[in-house]
């Protein structure tokens, strides 16, 4: 039998061990009642007036810029001036973190944001009444802070600049950003624009805004910290912080001054009144939309929108005449056409429908070739009837028409290419019956510099991230052979001949620029009515022209579309003043302009010799524009890494305070907004273009604006 093994306990160890648990209950009693005092407060209240904050850093979004790298689109800096009061935010009273001296601090912000030294002040002395938080033993006392404003609010990074080299006490700046865009009423449709959401981020409301929201949308970052009963971070206590990544960069096909010279077709067409219209320009090689403008217009930053979809892409009607140019192409290509045949020209019977002329009776017995010049119905009838129902909707399928073309800009419509009956079928090959957009004529006439074979139009050339490298990238995409060369080449030439008057019956003289081998078509057809049947009266049709130039090898397709027009002269005028402008900047009657411009890559200039600086930019062919007589550079723009061509300005700010407006005569628009920005002058233009006059007064510059080429009419 085992014996059972006793353990005794020693009672005076058993004795401390209670005391130390005893002492230990005691201590938690003693610091949980609030006799523990931490910097000042129990620990209870110490403990109640820290907080673990985690606050979001908002990324930038993304910046929109055009085929030559301005900028159309972007995020601009903004900030808001506060001072900070509160005494127990200095540690050290020579260095002081609150405002110390306020007659001093308002006396000195007074010249810079625009207020009252009195009100500034007043700001300043602002206190409030602090209780405990039992709302009782309330005693007088200052905010932590206080905003200046509203002299304060919304100023600009120059204005910032110059408070901080005042080296103010307690100063200090909120800053935010907004959507800006730079030219205003510019290319507005296409732009779009953004706005910030509930969640405080900016979201993409209409256009490449709207289309391209998760590409320009960075990802948000965050800081995390201890603070103290204000929400302010706890002095000497770390952080943690995840840094935000700005949204990715978009680049258009865009040019500049392509885009003035439509937005001033635009404004011409708008003068005599009209319900909509639409102008683009695009390479007729490669597919890149250059240029393109519809009314009724905004601006992106005031947002006075009368209509919500692009006239471009999503507005449908009927093309009318300029839909000859595919039918008889059609007819060539199925080999049903001879141009050297007659009919009998004025009006032909279908079923039950008669077909007329535009003229109603015709030019009596004419060949095909001189009625696509004279924009005869009766000859697309015709053809469109040999061709029959299945090949000519085969041909209206295969040239993109029904189908969207896929363009970077939401809301894009489809159109209706259904026809069925011998009456529709005529219809059809004149353009009525039938609906399209403008991005599908420019898609469509896209064959003609092609040989042929059907290029997709684009706006935008490539999507970059904050990194630099291409996410996105579009180029030249061929969609299909739908015609031969055969065909182009005869194409080509019956459109000649309706600008240049070969026909007696042409339409087109009109549109004739002396020296510009333009080939073009026009087109009117009646609006449908809501009851049924076409709407009635002068104006209720919507006028077109597609041309393309120059004509013995198609460079540039434009197409204008408006729909009720009161004086449809002026869609010739504005036509030709586009391509004039056009041809001219492009050179294409001139000398080659393939050679690429010398490129230079910036470096920081900041606080380097001004004179120095200027030869160094000057001898790498830029522009270096001096402001003020200073020795050192205190601020530049651009930036450096930035990569610019040969011509381009550098805006170079000195340490002299002493600054004045240069000659900014025949600058760009954007170079005048740019030293506006770093001079704090408020700015406004009128028109498009380049400076041709300008006056300053009081910080406050008016700039009249025109393009470089325009036409002699």
């Amino acid at each position: 039998m085992k014996k059972i093994r006793t353990i005794k306990i020693n009672i005076i160890f058993a004795i401390i061990v209670v005391f130390i648990f005893l002492c230990l209950i005691f201590k938690l009693l003693y610091i949980g009642t609030g006799h523990v005092v931490v910097k000042g407060k129990t620990l209870a209240d110490f403990a109640s007036e820290r907080d673990t904050v985690k606050k979001t850093i908002v990324a930038p979004r993304g910046t929109i810029y055009s085929k030559g790298k301005e900028v159309l689109a972007k995020d601009v800096n903004s900030y808001t001036v506060i001072a900070y009061l509160e005494p127990s935010r200095t540690k050290d009273p020579k260095r002081p973190y609150h405002v110390v001296d306020k007659e001093m601090t308002a006396e000195k912000l007074s010249t810079i944001i625009n207020m009252k030294k009195e009100k500034i002040l007043g700001l300043l002395n602002t206190s409030i009444k602090k209780c405990d938080s039992d709302g009782k033993n309330c005693e007088k006392g200052v905010p932590y802070q206080v905003e200046l404003g509203p002299g304060g609010r919304g100023i600009t990074e120059l204005v910032k600049d110059q408070i901080e080299e005042l080296d103010l006490p307690g100063i200090d700046f909120i800053s935010s950003t907004k959507r800006y865009y730079p030219n205003g009423d510019f290319l507005s449709y296409s732009l779009g624009y953004a706005r910030r959401n509930d969640s405080g981020n900016y979201e993409g409301e209409m256009g490449l805004e709207q289309y391209y929201n998760d590409d320009l949308t960075g990802e948000n970052g965050y800081i995390e910290y201890q603070s103290d009963l204000y929400g302010y971070q706890i002095t000497s206590t770390p952080s943690i912080e995840q840094k935000a990544i700005s949204g990715n960069d978009i680049y258009l096909t865009i040019d500049t001054n392509i885009q003035m010279f439509t937005e001033q077709a635009r404004t011409k067409l708008e003068e005599s009144g009209l319900e909509w219209a639409t102008v683009s320009v695009m390479n007729a090689k490669t597919g890149e939309i250059l240029g393109v403008s519809s009314s009724p217009s905004f601006n992106n930053n005031t947002l006075e929108i009368k209509s919500y979809y692009d006239p471009f892409v999503a507005n449908t009607y009927e093309p009318g005449s300029t839909m000859k140019i595919f039918s008889f192409m059609s007819a060539m290509e199925a080999g049903m056409y001879d141009g050297n045949a007659t009919y009998k020209s004025g009006r032909i019977t279908v079923d039950d429908a008669t077909i007329k002329d535009w003229n109603y009776y015709g030019w009596g017995t004419i060949t095909y070739d001189e009625g696509f010049m004279g924009s005869s119905n009766v000859a697309a009838t015709k053809l469109g009837l040999k061709l029959g129902r299945a090949k000519l909707k085969d041909f209206y399928t295969d040239l993109g028409f029904g189908t969207k073309t896929g363009i970077s800009l939401p809301n894009e419509s489809n159109g209706i290419i259904n026809f069925r009956y011998n009456t529709e079928v005529a219809s059809a090959s004149f353009g009525q019956g039938i609906t399209v957009t403008a991005v599908q004529m420019l898609q469509a006439l896209s064959v003609l510099g092609n040989e042929g074979t059907m290029i997709k139009p684009y706006l935008v050339s490539k999507v970059v991230d904050s990194k630099g490298n291409i996410v996105k990238e579009n180029k030249r995409t061929e969609i299909r052979k739908v015609f031969s060369k055969e065909t182009t080449d005869a194409m080509i030439d019956l459109m000649r001949g309706v600008v240049d008057g070969r026909a007696r019956m042409s339409t087109g003289t009109g549109y004739s620029v002396k020296g510009y081998d333009l080939i073009g078509k026009t087109g009117t057809a009646q609006i449908a009515s809501p009851r049924g049947g076409y709407l009635t009266g002068s104006t209720n049709y919507v006028r077109s022209f597609a041309g393309a130039f120059p004509g013995n090898d198609p460079q540039i397709i434009i197409y204008v579309a408006v729909s009720k027009i009161n004086k449809s002269s002026d869609i010739k005028t504005a036509v030709k003043q586009l391509v004039k402008n056009v041809g001219t900047y492009l050179n294409i009657y001139g000398a080659s302009k393939d050679k690429e411009s010398t490129t230079f890559t910036l470096g920081s200039y900041i606080n380097k010799d001004t004179e120095t600086t200027k030869e160094l930019l000057s001898s790498a062919s830029l522009l270096p524009i001096v402001i003020g007589n200073g020795n050192k550079i205190i601020k530049q723009y651009p930036s450096n890494n930035v990569t610019l061509n040969a011509g381009n300005k550098v805006f170079l700010l000195t340490n002299n305070g002493d600054y004045e407006l240069p000659d900014i005569k025949d600058w760009s628009r954007n170079d005048i907004d740019t030293i506006c920005k770093l001079l704090n002058i408020n700015v406004t233009f009128e028109g498009y273009g380049y400076a041709k006059t300008y006056k300053y007064e009081n910080d406050n510059l008016e700039v009249v604006l025109e393009t470089k080429y325009t036409i002699n009419e």
